[in-house]
C-alpha cells in the first residue's frame, strides 16, 4: 500500500487538518477520521500528537497499548445491567360532567408514560428505592473506561504502538477506530483517534496489519529532517554547541541512533562549560546512548573546536557589528576566502534564522537586531548569495509582521523577490 512520508512540521500540519475536518464531517453526522503515524523508534511521533493537542486546546490521553495487559484498562470492564422501569401511579382527578357535576375518578396510566431505564448492578438498590422495578430484561454491558470518565470536552486518544500489541487489543482497537465506540459507551464529539506504529519492515517485533484493517485509517510515514529538528531543539533548548554537531553530521540519524537518544546525550552533557575539558567523560557518556562511533565522531568535533563557533544569540545581540564579522570568517574562512567552508557557512545561516525566528515569537524586534540582520545579510563575505536568500525568505516565512522593515533595503527587497 502506498504511504506518503512528512517530516515533523509537515505531520503537524497535515493532523491539523484532519482534525478540523473531522470537526466538519461531525456536524454532518459523520465518524471521524482515525490516522496512523508509522516511523522509527525515538523519532518524536507522540511529541508530534501532544503539541497538535495543546494548540487545539484538546483534551490529550496517551495509552501505550504494548505495556497494558487488561483488555478493560482500554475498552472499559464488563458490568452486568438490568432493565428497571418505573410506572407512574394512577391518578384521582376530577372531571365535570355534561350536567356540571364535579365528579373524581381513578386514572391508570398509559403504555408510554412509563419510564424504562438500564442499570449498573451495584445501583439498582437505589433505583429499587426510588420506585423501580424489574423487567426481566438483563445484559452484559461495559463501562466507560477510567481514561474517558472524566474527560470534558474534546481529546486526543493516542493509542501507542498499537501493532505492538496482543490481538485482542487491536481487534478492539479496530472497533474504537470504525464506530467510535465499544457496545455500550461512545466515544464524546470531538474526539479523535491517533495510532502510532513502527515499522513492519522485519525490524521491530510487531503485528502485520491486513489491508481490511487499514482500509478503515488513514496511514502516514513519519521521516527525520535535520532542519526540522533543528528549529525543535532551538525551541526546546537543546544545547547549541550540539545542535551544531547534528547539522555538521544528520548522516548519524538511523534506527540504531534516533532522535530521542542522541537528545539523551545531549541532555547528559550540557552541563559542562568546556568540553574540551571533559572529553573523556563526554565519550563515556556517548557511548552509553548513541555508541562508539558518534561518540567518536563528537569527539572530533570538540578536537576541531567546532563547539567554539559563535551562537546565533551573539551573531545578533552582540555591540560590534565588526567582533560579530571577524567572529564569522573565523569560522567560515579560517585560512582565507580561498578555503572558505560552506558547510560551516550553512549551519550558522540555520542557526541564525531558527534562533531569531524562536526570539521573534514572545520578544520586540528593535531596530539595532534589524541593522544587525542587514548587516549580515548584505556583507560581500559572510554569506553566499544563496545563504542570504534562504536567510531572508526564512525570517520572514517565520515572522513576516515582525521582520517588515527588512523589506525597506533595496538588495533585501530583491533577495524576498527572487
Amino acid at each position: 500500500m502506498n504511504q506518503v512520508s512528512l517530516n515533523a512540521r509537515e505531520m503537524k500540519e497535515f493532523l491539523a487538518h484532519i482534525i478540523e475536518n473531522n470537526q466538519y464531517i461531525q456536524e454532518q453526522g459523520k465518524k471521524p477520521v482515525a490516522t496512523e503515524i508509522i516511523g522509527e523508534s525515538g523519532l518524536g511521533k507522540t511529541s508530534v500528537a501532544i503539541q497538535i493537542a495543546e494548540e487545539h486546546n484538546l483534551n490529550f490521553v496517551k495509552l501505550n497499548l504494548a505495556q497494558i495487559e487488561e483488555l478493560g484498562d482500554l475498552i472499559g470492564f464488563p458490568v452486568r445491567q438490568f432493565q428497571l422501569e418505573k410506572k407512574p401511579k394512577a391518578e384521582l382527578k376530577k372531571f365535570r360532567t355534561a350536567d356540571g357535576t364535579i365528579i373524581e375518578k381513578l386514572v391508570q396510566p398509559t403504555e408510554g408514560e412509563s419510564k424504562k431505564e438500564w442499570v449498573d448492578e451495584n445501583a439498582v438498590d437505589q433505583y429499587i428505592k426510588n420506585g423501580y422495578e424489574f423487567t426481566g430484561q438483563k445484559r452484559m454491558s461495559y463501562c466507560p473506561p477510567e481514561w474517558i470518565a472524566d474527560k470534558q470536552g474534546g481529546g486526543i486518544l493516542l493509542l501507542d504502538d498499537w501493532n505492538r500489541a496482543d490481538i485482542r487489543f487491536i481487534q478492539a482497537v479496530m472497533e474504537l477506530v470504525d464506530r467510535q465506540e465499544y457496545i455500550s459507551w461512545k466515544l464524546p464529539k470531538n474526539w479523535h483517534i491517533l495510532l502510532t506504529a513502527n515499522p513492519d519492515d522485519g525490524e521491530y517485533l510487531v503485528n502485520s496489519i491486513d489491508v481490511a484493517q487499514r482500509t478503515r485509517f488513514i496511514s502516514v510515514v513519519m521521516k527525520w529532517n535535520h532542519e526540522v529538528w533543528a528549529e525543535w531543539a532551538e525551541q526546546d533548548g537543546i544545547d547549541g554547541r550540539c545542535i551544531n554537531f547534528i547539522l555538521m553530521h544528520p548522516e548519524i540519524i538511523s534506527k540504531s541512533v534516533n532522535p530521542r537518544s542522541i537528545t539523551t546525550f545531549f541532555n547528559a552533557i550540557s552541563s559542562f562549560q568546556n568540553f574540551n575539558q571533559r572529553i573523556p567523560m563526554i565519550q563515556m557518556i556517548g557511548e552509553g546512548t548513541v555508541g562508539p562511533e558518534v561518540a567518536t565522531l563528537f569527539s572530533m568535533f570538540i578536537n576541531n573546536r567546532l563547539d567554539k563557533l559563535i551562537s546565533p544569540k551573539e551573531m545578533i545581540t552582540e555591540k560590534e557589528h565588526e567582533v560579530v564579522a571577524e567572529k564569522l570568517l573565523e569560522a567560515i574562512a579560517e585560512n582565507g576566502l580561498n578555503n572558505y567552508r560552506a558547510d560551516i557557512a550553512s549551519l550558522l545561516s540555520t542557526r541564525l534564522v531558527n534562533w531569531t525566528v524562536y526570539y521573534s515569537n514572545s520578544n520586540p524586534i528593535t531596530p539595532e537586531i534589524i541593522d544587525r540582520l542587514l548587516f549580515l545579510i548584505k556583507h560581500p563575505d559572510i554569506f553566499t548569495d544563496d545563504l542570504k536568500y534562504h536567510i531572508v525568505k526564512k525570517i520572514l516565512n517565520g515572522n513576516k509582521q515582525k521582520f517588515q522593515k527588512l523589506l525597506f533595503d533595496p538588495e533585501v527587497q530583491d533577495l524576498a523577490t527572487k
